[in-house]
């Protein structure tokens, strides 16, 4: 029997990088400054923003100091690829071991592509539950007058203190909600891609997704009603989504068709409404397709509070069937049911009526 001892096909190899720690909990930002201690950072750098910076930024940067580690904080507006070389910049500037991201899906995603980019361990503190980005190795930046995602570090720890992400707008709780709940039609567009096109699929990302829209679905009232029982199940899903994005080295378990008529939506709307909460909508047409149950979805996300129609977007009916004709076309090698029912303004009008989202 032979042994081979030849060097590993390097390009066969997927490399899975997880959060090493995640805390969920009431009041638990000082177990910020006990992480950087532990991980001998001497200097740290925090990304957040106007309104982020009062509720936690501010705050995280005493703790810190307080520890011994010397804290300086810069303030971003935006996540294009010119903030990020600016924060790129001060990290090198400021000699940082740390990038920490504190605020929302914003803040997040250019610190986590700055620490990437400039080779810093990257810490992920939400303020809101709006997005599934706060624990992946995936961040969104806008270029060319669109989003688009990159490869970027998988957080060494991230950290939910449930109390702050509790007294956030609910809005953006809400909004959470429909960015998980959509995960119900994403990871079929990813089996019918699998199917159709041969395309990888992997069924243990796939389940982590799938679970999370479902126990947000089962738990929509305890949501509502914001128990701590409810805010820590979101969290606990979006965070189980942003581990199935690194186990599958893409984005495919979580980011199927109802992405793209939100991608569509923000380029099209005169004043787009929040991420998830488009994706919500975009559920309700995409699982009609299907030929999921289109009315499990659309009351889950009532009974949270979430849109379910043009008008609770701030929308009109022709933005939503333009939006509709135009989605497949934002990511046209991303195979999704949009790709198979290619709709005309005819057929988009009739699937968003029949569903009731105008």
């Amino acid at each position: 029997m032979s042994t081979d001892l030849s060097e590993p096909d390097h390009s066969q190899i997927h490399r899975i990088t997880l959060p090493r720690i995640v805390l969920v909990g009431e009041n638990i930002l000082g177990q910020i400054r006990d992480i950087c201690v532990e991980q001998n950072f001497g200097k740290a750098l925090v990304i957040t923003g106007e309104t982020t910076i009062k509720i936690a930024g501010q705050k995280t940067v005493d703790l810190l100091t307080e520890g011994g580690i010397q804290t300086n904080f810069t303030l971003v507006g935006d996540a294009t690829r010119a903030t990020v070389d600016k924060v790129i910049s001060k990290v090198k500037e400021f000699s940082s071991d740390v990038v920490l991201g504190i605020g929302g899906g914003r803040n997040i995603d250019v610190a986590k592509i700055a620490a990437h980019d400039s080779g810093r361990f990257f810490i992920s503190v939400p303020t809101v539950a709006s997005h599934d980005g706060i624990a992946s190795n995936l961040a969104s930046i806008k270029g060319s007058g669109r989003p688009y995602t990159v490869k970027a570090t998988s957080p060494l720890a991230v950290v939910m203190d449930s109390c702050i992400i509790a007294e956030s707008p609910y809005r953006f709780t809400a909004s959470g909600c429909g960015d998980m709940i959509c995960k119900a039609v994403e990871v079929r567009d990813w089996r019918l891609a699998h199917r159709e096109k041969n395309d990888y699929y992997g069924g243990y990302a796939a389940s982590l997704s799938l679970m999370s829209s479902q126990h947000i679905m089962e738990r929509a009232s305890l949501i509502k009603a914001r128990t701590q029982e409810g805010i820590r199940t979101l969290l606990e899903a979006l965070v189980s989504c942003g581990v199935s994005m690194s186990i599958a080295g893409s984005s495919k378990p979580t980011s199927g068709s109802s992405h793209l008529f939100s991608h569509s939506l923000d380029q099209i709307a005169e004043k787009p409404a929040l991420h998830g909460e488009q994706c919500g909508v975009g559920s309700i047409m995409m699982a009609k397709l299907h030929g999921l149950n289109w009315e499990a979805i659309r009351d889950s996300l009532q009974t949270i509070g979430a849109p379910i129609t043009a008008e609770e977007l701030g929308m009109g009916k022709e933005v939503i069937v333009k939006a509709l004709t135009i989605a497949q076309s934002l990511r046209p090698n991303r195979y999704t049911i949009l790709s198979k029912h290619k709709l005309d303004e005819k057929k988009a009008a009739e699937l968003a009526e029949f569903t009731g989202v105008i």
